[in-house]
């Protein structure tokens, strides 16, 4: 097929003012998506992955939100070489020490401060005067450039602040040394128009507005975070912060690859540069929504299952005509390749690595080793072994610090009989195991869990669906529990739909145990 090179989506020459910069908040803002929690090795898969793909910035995590936070942070900047690892803090100064604690072994560091400057957020959230914010900022970006020269300050919920009152924070963090400066759109209130006019203000009416880099972080609650980040491009912004898949809080935030797919195809009317390598694109994509359990819906753009599929006559016949008749960019422009059949029973364990590192996966010998005997195992179940396939398979084995493992399941059940689950699992290296009824298998094997390990989560969601196509396709599950305010998703996959459903359940149950030990602190948003 012919690509679409029409004149409309011709890139122009950029200059070096044109530069955008790619902040992403996935590892901190899209984490505090309910139900998001990552582990520890989850978040370096990410943040490596990240840093391949080309991301300036990467906001490892809230340094101070709690323990797993601060190891988070601290670990990602001793891997990451290139990119800009980052932390979010408070302008309470031992926010601050404990950031730039954090980020002690990161080679290159930033750490990235806010307070609340709307009427609304002071008088409710903060209970404190202009003024006394004023100062606060002065002091928090002061006493983080003693940590580093890279200091980023943001005025939370800025599209609602009064434009007075922004215009003189702003000055003010500018003066006390910060770098950069983000009017986020916390609450996702603004319009296009409006976003574009704040920043043209902001950068008109403060004297130094010269001497720092401006920056969009805008929520999806009315659907407008991307066209409201590129309307704050286009009046003068030069950092981007997003997420992969729009993860985040709430609607989520804007999504680094309508963004970036955006800019690319689009240069003609948005004639800016990024440093992203797109052909990563799907591979971050989905390595996201394994982590979480968030599934990409399947319209969702750019990535979405959908996203190069048609199946009306009048497309197919356009298509097979000329690419360029229905589709703006190819597939292959953000690394999408149809899944085949590439692997099977007969693959030997040197293809097998190469298979996975072309898939982002880098696992040591021991990892690999039970990861291709398990590859073995289900391409003798299966009749085709797809991309999707092993990455299901392989995000199990990538788990290596989980409490609780699971070991085996047996399960009785049908029309004239109790359902019952004999199940065993690994609990910090100690098997144990629970034989439970129930209302059908799968409540069976639940009440086995809660046996084996007692809590009190409720679940909130169970669902399945298939990974590949055919009656011998994995099941991949997702299972939501909620605890004290508290909800994760886990995810499990698995030809036997039962093992899936366990190895959700028993994701899920690990991800609240790092979430239990997250007190999050006052102010988290940005």
């Amino acid at each position: 097929m012919t690509t679409n090179n029409t004149e409309t989506n011709t890139p122009k020459e950029v200059s070096a003012n044109d530069r955008v910069v790619v902040f992403d908040t996935t590892l901190r803002d899209g984490e505090q998506s309910p139900g998001a929690s990552m582990n520890l090795e989850e978040k370096l898969r990410i943040a490596e992955a990240l840093e391949g793909m080309g991301v300036d910035i990467i906001e490892a995590g809230f340094a101070i939100a709690s323990n797993g936070d601060f190891e988070a942070v601290n670990e990602v900047s001793k891997i990451i070489g290139e990119s800009i690892v980052c932390s979010l803090a408070r302008s309470g100064l031992a926010d601050i020490e404990r950031a730039a604690e954090a980020l002690a072994p990161a080679k290159r560091k930033r750490i990235h401060t806010f307070i609340s400057t709307s009427d609304l957020h002071m008088k409710y959230k903060l209970q404190m005067s202009p003024e006394d914010v004023l100062q606060a900022v002065i002091d928090s970006v002061t006493h983080a450039r003693k940590y580093t020269d890279d200091v980023e300050w943001s005025a939370e919920d800025g599209t609602r602040t009064d434009h007075d009152y922004l215009c003189r924070t702003v000055e003010a963090a500018i003066k006390a040394g910060a770098t950069t400066i983000n009017i986020p759109d916390t609450v996702g209130y603004a319009m296009p128009n409006e976003h574009a006019a704040m920043f043209r203000m902001v950068m008109e009416r403060v004297p130094n507005a010269h001497k720092a880099v401006f920056s969009t972080h805008c929520h999806n609650d009315l659907g407008l975070a991307v066209a409201n980040s590129l309307a704050g491009v286009e009046a003068g912004a030069r950092q981007i912060e997003c997420t992969i898949n729009g993860l985040g809080e709430r609607a989520g935030n804007a999504a680094l690859e309508e963004i970036i797919m955006a800019i690319r195809t689009r240069n003609d009317l948005a004639p800016y540069d990024t440093n992203i390598d797109t052909t990563n694109i799907t591979k971050l994509s989905r390595m996201v929504s394994q982590v979480t359990g968030f599934a990409v819906q399947n319209n969702k753009a750019i990535v979405g299952a959908n996203a190069f599929a048609h199946e009306a006559g009048i497309h197919q016949d356009g298509m097979l005509k000329h690419a360029g008749t229905y589709e703006i960019m190819t597939p292959e422009s953000v690394g999408l390749k149809e899944s085949s059949l590439v692997m099977g029973k007969h693959s030997g364990r040197h293809a097998f690595r190469k298979k996975l590192q072309e898939m982002g996966f880098e696992l040591g010998d021991n990892a690999l080793h039970d990861a291709f005997r398990r590859f073995k195992d289900l391409a003798d179940k299966k009749k085709d072994v797809f991309d999707e396939d092993i990455v299901a398979l392989v995000d199990d084995q990538i788990r290596g610090n989980d409490h609780i493992k699971f070991v085996s399941l047996n399960i009785v059940c049908g029309s004239n009989v109790v359902a019952s689950a004999d199940l065993v699992l690994d609990v910090d290296g100690e098997q144990v195991q629970n034989k439970a009824t129930g209302d059908g298998p799968v409540d069976a094997t639940f009440n086995a869990l809660k046996a084996l390990f007692p809590h009190t989560a409720v679940l909130q969601l169970y669902q399945v669906h298939a990974v590949t196509e055919g009656t011998d396709a994995q099941a991949d599950v997702t299972v939501r529990l909620a605890e004290d305010g508290k909800t994760v998703n886990g995810a499990g996959a698995d030809t036997d739909t039962l093992v899936a459903s366990a190895k959700a359940y028993i994701n899920a149950l690990n991800k609240l145990m790092v979430k239990r030990e997250k007190t999050a602190p006052q102010a988290l948003s940005a």
